[in-house]
């Protein structure tokens, strides 16, 4: 391991540009145990920086590489879904079962840097791989564990597909959005989406946290829920129920209006508005009829409460267009608007291709195909794609001939993963805070740079206690996904606002924007400017569209880019429609996304000396999720089927109703011994019924099946039918409320609800940090900061005396609380 301690540019390093043409490549070395989604995705991740990732798989191979088409006459290779999740590494195969298993298995993890485990408790335990023998045998390894619901608490032994978590971890009770029909169940989201989003997050923090080990010499063991994902990114659900006592449902009714999927000519195009001049713009487009003028429509509170007349007159004049016609010219009056894309449309999407999104990959033997690219533009354009995914088995390393890690002889405590590193957070809504947020989980010191005259939308939001009135401290909002860091009051409008801004760049590692693309630049602070101050600053620039191609200055919030990705058009129920995904996912996957970039540019810049400029899409972070589908486009020609919650490979697998008022449980039969031992649950005679003794017959018969089910669970409790399914190993979880997540034992156990004293709101419920580490404190430090409430500590920081400050205080550039 070649990396050293030291995060800020004072370390000395300088890039030399001899040094090679691609310096963004890690060096570690990654050992990857246990199959699954978000492991196969994590270690990928790793190896699109540059990690030397080992695969280490069963002797017949990851069951992935059997899930979903393959290449014919390539079946080897496994499966697209395989391909695009397991890109640039190495395999090995092993036999966990054969007693003399533990001493290779020792020798490769002598040799990593990290390990990637997702090998469930039992098995983990079995193997002598728990967090204490881990430490104990290689004290300078970072584990990765990722597993449904973590190592410990009541469900840590519970099993879980997505459907599972999608439901456990409170997305699929907000899915899809705004549907009134009580008698359709949760949706799940096309793909593997919990166990994808979850990877990043734990990919994120096995890196940053090697940045500490090659400062203290001691490891980490890192246990990523995803259930605990999930449930950190409900938008505004669990701050509703903590701060109003609301509990969000998918028939909750929008507060912002216009928003729904439209149907256009040829087909479905989703618009909204979220501000006031953003409706204003769209009258204008629509030529300012006489019905948008009416007083019932005025603002956004009419609009809400008269919304179904506002869609019916919105939806004629949209019926009058092509999609996309309607896209280009409502985008060219600033109006958020995305048609619902098929993936053949995605692939010949000309921005996409100016931006280099898609990439042709040899597979050999005259075999070819075109996978996606990571999802980050840097200064040296997309990370490498340097190989296919290989064979199980295909680069068999006898672990007699790895060469262990040197033992470190430094004596420093263990430190937070990002101890040291400061970050100018001048972001807002979103996308741009989440990132921000989980440096500061991760020990960055976060420095909001923010203004009491056009303050963070999030600020503004109506999420506040009932008994408090109004205010820019007091919105929910804000508080959970601004949790951590600390707050500057300055105008930004004014040449000494933006002074200060480059002189806390000088003393800064990173600077988060999420503003419209240009603006940075045409407030004097763009990137080549901020290199000029500082040559090692990482700058991370998040967007809808990004900092180039044609569409650049389109605009394009979180809700706008599944129908983008083709996600809209794969999510909805058996026979429905394209639906919304229910959660603006994309901001919250951007801004992860985005913290792992910067975590790697930290890597970087301690090789280089170099910083970056990250250029973060939530189009593109968000498309490289449905992995799935793109490689059912490409193995197969065809766009994937909307098929609710069922999947191609499983059945059962669905959500239920349960007894009581919109309950309900999600049960998924991965094989027919899952299968047998349900019906052994419902009705012993189902276990002799032809039709469905194997997933062939319950496919053909699906519907009938899921109708005996529903008889079945229609009058027990959900908790009592998990707990009966779960002891036999089948996977089953009830449809999560944000009340139920605010309350849960096992969340509760594991300390995910974080509730820290908030100086005007008090003590209320925020979802905290969805992993835990066993050598490094883990909790959210401090609250939400009031706005400007450490402005005269950061003007002093920037090397302003405190005449100079008050000065400015009076005149409005800089402002503190109260």
């Amino acid at each position: 391991m070649t990396l050293r301690a030291g995060c800020g540019p004072a370390d000395g390093m300088r890039y030399d540009a001899a040094m090679g043409e691609d310096q963004r490549q890690t060096t570690a070395r990654v050992v990857e145990l246990g199959a699954g989604v978000a492991g196969n995705y994590a270690a990928k991740l790793l190896a699109d920086y540059g990690a030397d990732v080992i695969n280490i798989e069963s002797p017949e191979g990851d069951p992935l590489r059997r899930r979903g088409a393959g290449i014919a006459g390539q079946e080897s290779l496994g499966s697209g879904y395989f391909q695009a999740l397991n890109l640039n590494k190495r395999s090995v195969t092993l036999d966990l079962d054969l007693p003399s298993v533990s001493g290779a298995l020792d020798a490769y993890l002598a040799w990593a840097d990290i390990c990637v485990l997702s090998l469930d408790n039992a098995t983990a335990a079995r193997l002598h791989l728990t967090a204490d023998a881990l430490a104990t045998r290689h004290p300078q390894l970072v584990v990765l564990s990722i597993t449904p619901f973590g190592r410990v608490g009541p469900y840590a032994n519970y099993q879980a597909t997505d459907l599972t978590l999608s439901n456990a971890g409170g997305w699929a009770n907000l899915c899809p959005a705004t549907h009134l029909d009580p008698a359709l169940p949760p949706l799940k989201v096309y793909g593997d989406q919990c166990a994808l989003m979850a990877a990043i997050a734990g990919a994120t923090t096995a890196l940053a946290t090697l940045l500490d080990v090659t400062r203290s010499g001691v490891g980490e063991y890192i246990d990523v829920s995803i259930q605990e994902y999930v449930a950190s990114v409900l938008e505004v659900g669990i701050p509703a129920y903590s701060y109003r006592g609301e509990v969000a449902t998918r028939a909750h009714p929008r507060s912002l209006i216009p928003w729904r999927i439209f149907d256009a000519k040829d087909g479905p195009v989703f618009v909204v508005c979220v501000e006031q001049d953003q409706w204003q713009r769209l009258q204008t487009f629509m030529g300012n009829p006489e019905w948008a003028q009416m007083e019932v429509f005025a603002e956004q509170p009419d609009r809400a409460e008269n919304q179904d007349l506002v869609h019916s007159l919105v939806q004629e004049f949209v019926s009058e267009w092509s999609a996309l016609e309607f896209y280009h010219a409502a985008q060219e009056y600033r109006i958020c608007v995305a048609p619902v894309l098929d993936l053949e449309r995605i692939a010949a999407n000309e921005h996409l291709l100016a931006r280099d999104f898609f990439v042709p990959l040899d597979l050999g033997q005259g075999a070819q195909i075109t996978v996606l690219a990571p999802a980050i533009l840097g200064l040296e354009g997309r990370l490498p794609i340097r190989g296919r995914a290989p064979r199980a088995g295909e680069h068999e390393v006898a672990p007699e001939t790895l060469a262990p890690q040197e033992p470190m002889t430094n004596t420093e405590p263990a430190g937070a993963p990002l101890a040291g590193v400061r970050v100018l957070d001048m972001t807002w809504a979103w996308a741009g805070p989440y990132c921000s947020m989980n440096l500061a989980h991760l020990g960055a010191e976060v420095i909001r740079l923010e203004s009491a005259e056009r303050p963070d939308l999030y600020r503004r939001l109506p999420v506040h206690v009932p008994e408090l009135d109004e205010g820019l401290n007091r919105s929910g909002m804000f508080n959970q996904w601004n949790q951590g860091k600390h707050s500057v009051g300055v105008d930004l409008s004014t040449d000494e606002g933006i002074d200060l801004v480059r002189r806390l760049v000088a003393v800064s590692d990173v600077v988060v924007q999420n503003f419209a693309t240009g603006v940075m630049e045409r407030m004097g602070l763009g990137y080549d400017t901020l290199r000029s101050i500082n040559q090692g600053i990482i700058v991370a620039s998040i967007s809808g569209y990004g900092q180039t191609g044609p569409y650049r200055d389109y605009m394009g919030y979180g809700p706008a880019m599944p129908p983008l990705t083709g996600l809209s058009a794969a999510t909805g129920y058996v026979d429905g429609a394209a639906e919304e995904i229910g959660l603006s996912m994309p901001d919250p996957t951007a801004g992860i996304t985005a913290a792992l970039g910067i975590v790697a540019a930290l890597h970087q810049r301690q090789q280089t000396g170099r910083g970056d400029h990250l250029d973060i899409t939530l189009w593109e972070a968000t498309g490289v999720l449905n992995a799935q589908g793109w490689m059912h486009y490409q193995m197969t020609g065809s766009e994937p089927e909307r098929i609710g919650n069922r999947d191609p490979d499983m059945a059962p697998h669905c959500v239920f109703p349960t007894a009581g008022e919109d309950c309900w449980i999600s049960i998924a039969c991965r094989d027919d011994a899952d299968w047998l031992a349900l019906a052994g649950v419902i009705e012993p005679s189902l276990a002799d019924e032809d039709r469905f003794a194997d997933l062939a017959g319950r496919k053909q018969h699906e519907a009938e099946l899921e109708a005996l089910i529903c008889a079945w669970s229609n009058s027990r409790d959900r908790w009592e039918i998990t707990r009966t399914l779960q002891a036999l190993g089948i996977p089953a979880f009830p449809t999560m409320t944000t009340e139920d997540i605010v309350h849960d034992e096992h969340l509760a156990a594991r300390g995910f609800i974080e509730r820290l004293e908030h100086p005007e709101v008090g003590a209320r419920a925020h979802a905290g940090i969805p992993w835990q580490l066993r050598q490094r404190a883990c909790r959210v430090r401090r609250p939400a900061p009031c706005l400007g409430a450490d402005t005269r500590t950061y003007a002093r920081l920037a090397g302003y005396g405190d005449d100079q400050i008050e000065a400015w205080l009076a005149k409005g550039i800089l402002s503190e609380p109260g």
